[in-house]
């Protein structure tokens, strides 16, 4: 593997159990019946477990969308055409599509990079770490070279790294690439054992018989390629995308910062879920967002351990989910930062005793 790779594994620690531990003992002391605000609650209590912080912010929000084209569209396994890509790349950086225009309104910043858009162009605004015009068309061959995956892996370390260094107090995770339906869920067969009539749905909105292609396409390069489950940049090369492979690279960047990272829809999933295999550490940085209408979504957020908070039936892709989620973290986060104890707020707590007790809470008084 690419040292690279490993010294990002390596860097990745479980989350802090101590300060865990303390961020519980504070949520017991909060003013309120005990668990009464639910998933807020263990969403601050996880991300202090990231961070090492009781007390965290979300003042500085930055979703990084990870760009390229894969040459499995030219089966017909998507319904939109590829030039898509490249149009949304540049439309990203504009506050045009549903994810930059969600991030515009809240103030989160957003990062685009092409890391394998099929076409050359001039736009400043998009970070250009192309490492090829799009991959090969998986079901005739290898999507990519081994090497080629790790070069992506390594641009999403990259964009991490520059998030870290710009002081990102939490990073989500996007994608624009026309076919990645596809190639995630070959990925999601891989990893899983799941034939593509579960892992993969129809995407933009196939046709029945476009459908059963995109499912022999899955099945059929998996059949011939034989990648290795127990191998992700094999996987990774094989049957992914240069768009995947990087957004597994910031996922495992931003543990290895002790940033927390938000997952967007299927596509994201899958690279957090691929990110994972490379290091399982990377889970304890990970926090879902909305449960994404593709059926292999919750497939793969089972095996990530996750639950996703928010049921809106999206499914637009793009790390739209990322700026709802901020939003929802910064929530946790005042709880946590702001409310009061029943010390603070004069409120004798001992008739919370029994409850208490009967789930196993403790409070130091």
């Amino acid at each position: 593997m690419n040292e690279k790779i490993k010294s990002a594994c390596a860097a990745v620690r479980p989350a802090d159990k101590e300060i865990i531990t303390k961020a519980k003992e504070r949520q017991a002391q909060l003013a309120k019946p005990p668990g009464s605000l639910g998933l807020l609650e263990d969403i601050s209590v996880r991300v202090a477990g990231m961070t090492g912080k009781i007390h965290n912010k979300a003042d500085k929000c930055r979703i990084v969308v990870l760009c390229a084209d894969n040459g499995v569209c030219d089966e017909g396994v998507s319904c939109t055409p590829q030039s898509v890509t490249l149009s949304q790349t540049i439309n990203l950086t504009r506050g045009l599509t549903g994810a930059s225009s969600l991030a515009k309104h809240f103030g989160d910043e957003v990062m685009v990079v092409d890391v394998g858009v099929m076409t050359d162009f001039n736009c400043p605004a998009v970070i250009n770490r192309k490492i090829a015009y799009g991959t090969k068309n998986l079901y005739l061959e290898p999507a990519m070279t081994r090497e080629q995956a790790e070069q992506a892996v390594c641009v999403g370390l990259e964009m991490a790294e520059k998030c870290a260094e710009d002081g990102v107090e939490a990073i989500g995770v996007g994608e624009m690439g026309i076919g990645n339906t596809t190639t995630s869920s070959a990925i999601l067969s891989v990893f899983t054992g799941e034939p593509a009539s579960v892992t993969a749905g129809k995407g933009g909105g196939l046709l029945e018989n476009a459908y059963q292609h995109k499912l022999e396409v899955i099945d059929g390069a998996i059949a011939k390629h034989k990648p290795d489950p127990n191998d992700p940049i094999d996987v990774l090369a094989k049957v992914g995308g240069l768009d995947i492979a990087a957004m597994a690279g910031v996922f495992l960047g931003a543990a290895a910062h002790r940033i927390p990272v938000v997952i967007d829809g299927f596509i994201s999933v899958v690279a957090a879920l691929t990110a994972a295999r490379l290091c399982p550490n990377v889970k304890d940085y990970l926090i879902a967002s909305h449960a994404s209408f593709e059926p292999g979504y919750q497939l793969a957020i089972k095996e990530l351990g996750l639950e996703a908070p928010l049921l809106m039936k999206m499914r637009l892709g793009e790390g739209s989910g990322c700026p709802i989620m901020f939003r929802v973290m910064d929530a946790a986060y005042a709880i946590m930062n702001e409310m009061a104890t029943f010390e603070e707020a004069s409120i004798n707590d001992s008739y919370l005793d029994e409850i208490r007790i009967g789930d196993n809470f403790t409070v130091k008084r």
